[in-house]
């Protein structure tokens, strides 16, 4: 094997990319080796290259979507074998982000990929699924409202009947959110979206969907006509104020919220009835890991039921060199797909 492969760096804050040769990290005990096929693009990434975010030490490796092949196991893993089809999330290490062609892993957040999805689907996953299932699923703390996962025993349609309102359905967060809703059981999955995807966002769970254009107090009359009972959980997979605000609005008292940016809600609007949690989609995070670690044990049978589906895929050009286009291109705005590099080519 190699001793060295490629990776995108951004040399410095606000800087430029370049792609360069590195060492292959090496995976310790209870850690995976992971060769890349291919790693999406995530709106954090043109954040954190465009605001400065979250990094201290330059020249970074960005991207936290991975799926790849096990090239390597470290010490006491026996869960997976070289040569697995596998996904994870990257993480905040050079030898973890997923803008390379190696990244290292812990075993316990690592799923293998069933057959019947790609490399580049797999890749829509891992984030955008973490984001909706920690906000939902993890405890009742600023990042999560406590509710009952749907992939362990007993919480299957545990939420029958009660309704759910999820703002931005076809974004890349909204999109998993709709299906674990319907997989918890409820209903009505009431979202909004451009009215050509539509169709699609009916296909995956929601059954009611709002056109996204049209003013708050139309969309806040049009969930009301759609069920009388009250909508005490509630997902804005957008989170600008004015949707915060909207999505806020529209639950009701001792209801919860749960936003994927800072929590922007008008200070005036705010009660003590209604709880709201800052979703923050990693399942590396220690406090987070309990949920992630339960979830992908039973993400390789989701998927492969299509309980669970992938994000429509755009492949972006040139590989790793290829990827800060795409970044520019998320940056002003793209619907209902993932964009996706592919780090080998």
């Amino acid at each position: 094997m190699a001793t060295k492969a490629k990776a995108l760096y951004l040399l410095e804050p606000k800087g430029q990319f370049e792609v360069r040769e590195k060492e292959i990290p090496q995976p310790g005990p209870g850690e995976v080796l992971v060769q890349i096929h291919a790693t999406a693009l995530n709106p954090v990434d043109w954040k954190i290259h465009t605001y400065a975010l979250f990094i201290e030490n330059y020249p970074t490796i960005l991207g936290l979507d991975s799926s790849g092949v096990i090239a390597k196991l470290g010490e006491g893993v026996t869960t997976f074998a070289v040569g697995d089809r596998v996904l994870h999330q990257g993480f905040f290490d050079n030898s973890k982000f997923t803008f390379q062609q190696y990244a290292i892993v812990p075993a316990e957040i690592v799923a293998k990929l069933p057959d019947n999805l790609s490399f580049d689907e797999g890749s829509t996953i891992p984030l955008a699924v973490g984001t909706a299932a920690l906000g939902l699923y993890n405890n009742k703390t600023n990042r999560g409202i406590g509710l009952f996962p749907p992939w362990e025993e007993g919480g299957r349609n545990k939420y029958a009947g009660q309704p759910i309102f999820v703002y931005g359905g076809s974004s890349a967060v909204g999109q998993p959110t709709i299906q674990l809703a319907k997989l918890s059981g409820f209903s009505p999955i009431i979202t909004t979206a451009s009215k050509h995807n539509e169709a699609f966002l009916k296909s995956i769970g929601a059954t009611h969907v709002i056109d996204r254009t049209l003013p708050a107090a139309a969309i806040k009359s049009a969930v009301r006509a759609i069920t009388p009972e009250p909508i005490k959980v509630a997902y804005d997979a957008i989170s600008l104020q004015d949707t915060q605000n909207l999505t806020y609005d529209i639950l009701a008292s001792g209801g919860s919220l749960v936003v994927v940016l800072d929590v922007a809600v008008d200070k005036e609007r705010i009660t003590e009835d209604k709880f709201i949690a800052r979703a923050y989609g990693n399942v590396h995070f220690l406090d987070q890991r309990k949920v992630g670690v339960s979830l992908y044990s039973k993400l390789t049978e989701l998927l492969a039921a299509g309980d669970v589906k992938p994000n429509n895929v755009e492949v972006v050009p040139n590989g790793l060199a290829g990827i800060p286009d795409g970044l520019e291109k998320l940056k002003k705005g793209v619907s209902a797909s993932k964009l996706v590099a592919r780090p080998q080519e």
